[in-house]
């Protein structure tokens, strides 16, 4: 019950859990014993959240280069997991039960939030044939285990996702967990083909590992007849932050530490956006310390009217690569060239791909044929008025966009704005 703990006692509680976090990792994990010795440092010197400054960020670059140091000197059966790379190179890292059974622990704890407990029926949406692999094999007895059914999402035909409509009308689970690029095109489908999803019972469709855009939310919530809740994470760092029946996203303070840092990697005034940088305090036989996550955002300070005292993350804007970069060095988030594309009838699908300052590709599917010049003409001069006149914008018409390999879609790809 610790969510319903006071601001204060919560913090006194995340500093104990962090200094026992840090004293585990200095006996055990070779990595961080010799670089806490070069440094000077005391396990005892870093007992709040604020002491991790004394710590260096981790990038995936650090974890590739010190794999076997990063791992405990004690730790036994550990479970190699990867990230799918979707945005960037692919990680690999080590769990143990622990860090499983604590980020389980936060997932059903924020489902309870909407009225979704264990043993309610769950349809997944998850994953590539890669993300699909021996790794996930025992979570999948697991999830049989909890009554969870598994949609693969991938290879995503009108068919299998008619086909998918179908298994969620005849299950009629509570609650639907994965991808929202996978249920907003369900949704899409399901209203085409005049599908009626709304009496199924289901009490939330909880969305995640993917950014969650509002006119996913607002189809999603009109077709399924439930609200959508928002959660922040990845495998690689974790079940972070979980959307409340208030809208507000909470950290799962007991066990994550969540920074904000600014472009001179010094952490920002609280909301003041920057990269989300991670501790994950169950993380002791492989450690996530200072994790750089790529992603951007900001934390809250106001009060959620839930309830709950876990710290509130206030905005999560997306990867520093779903930004996209002006000719004249402005910045800006990538939903304002998305907005031009959902604002035309008759694209179905689309991409947008940042090469340079000066060449940017829009791939998108049109299924009435060949492209309109109209509508060709409408595309170049909104993409120029926002990104320079001088730059080159290609368009592509394909017959279909499908997910990267990991299973999930990305709307923008920046090559010029990296983390």
């Amino acid at each position: 019950m610790s969510q319903w703990l006071s601001a204060e006692d919560l913090k006194k509680l995340q500093n104990r859990n962090l200094n026992s976090f840090i004293n585990q990792v200095y006996l055990q994990v070779p990595y961080y014993r010799q670089l806490m010795q070069q440094r000077n440092l005391l396990p005892s010197q870093i007992s709040s959240a604020e002491d991790l400054v004394c710590l260096p960020f981790l990038t995936k670059a650090d974890i590739g280069s010190h794999f076997e140091q990063l791992r405990a000197h004690n730790a036994s059966k550990l479970k190699r997991y990867n990230t799918g790379g979707s945005s960037g190179q692919p990680l690999i890292f080590l769990i143990d039960k622990q860090r499983v059974s604590h980020d389980v622990a936060a997932k059903w704890r924020a489902t309870r939030w909407w009225g979704v407990d264990i043993g309610d029926k769950e349809i997944v949406a998850w994953g590539s044939p890669i993300e699909l692999g021996a790794q996930d094999k025992l979570r999948l007895w697991r999830d049989r285990l909890f009554r969870s059914s598994l949609i693969p999402a991938f290879d995503l035909t009108e068919q299998k996702l008619l086909q998918f409509l179908v298994q969620i009308q005849t299950s009629k689970p509570a609650m639907l967990f994965g991808y929202p690029s996978v249920f907003y095109l369900m949704a899409q489908t399901a209203q085409q083909q005049q599908i009626d999803m709304t009496q199924l019972g289901i009490k939330v469709v909880f969305v995640t590992s993917e950014r969650l855009y509002p006119y996913q939310r607002e189809l999603i919530q009109q077709v399924f007849g439930a609200p959508v809740a928002n959660g922040y994470g990845g495998r690689d760092a974790g079940f972070i932050a979980h959307e409340c029946p208030a809208g507000n996203m909470h950290i799962s303070a007991e066990d994550i530490i969540v920074e904000i840092i600014g472009a001179d990697e010094k952490p920002v005034a609280t909301g003041q956006s920057g990269e989300i940088v991670v501790t994950h305090l169950a993380t002791g036989a492989f450690p996530f310390i200072r994790y750089r996550t790529g992603d951007i955002g900001s934390l809250s300070e106001q009060p959620c009217s839930c309830g709950r005292c876990l710290p509130v993350l206030a905005t999560v804007e997306g990867r520093s690569t779903d930004f996209v970069v002006a000719a004249n060095g402005t910045k800006m988030h990538g939903l304002a060239l998305i907005y031009i594309l959902r604002d035309i009838p008759g694209i179905a699908a689309f991409k947008i791909i940042q090469h340079s300052l000066s060449l940017t590709t829009v791939q998108l599917v049109w299924p009435e044929g060949l492209l309109p010049e109209e509508v060709n003409r409408r595309i170049r001069t909104a993409f120029n008025a926002r990104l320079g006149a001088e730059v080159q914008i290609e368009i592509e018409q394909l017959d279909e966009i499908g997910p990267e390999k990991s299973g999930k879609f990305r709307y923008v790809i920046s090559k010029v704005c990296n983390p």
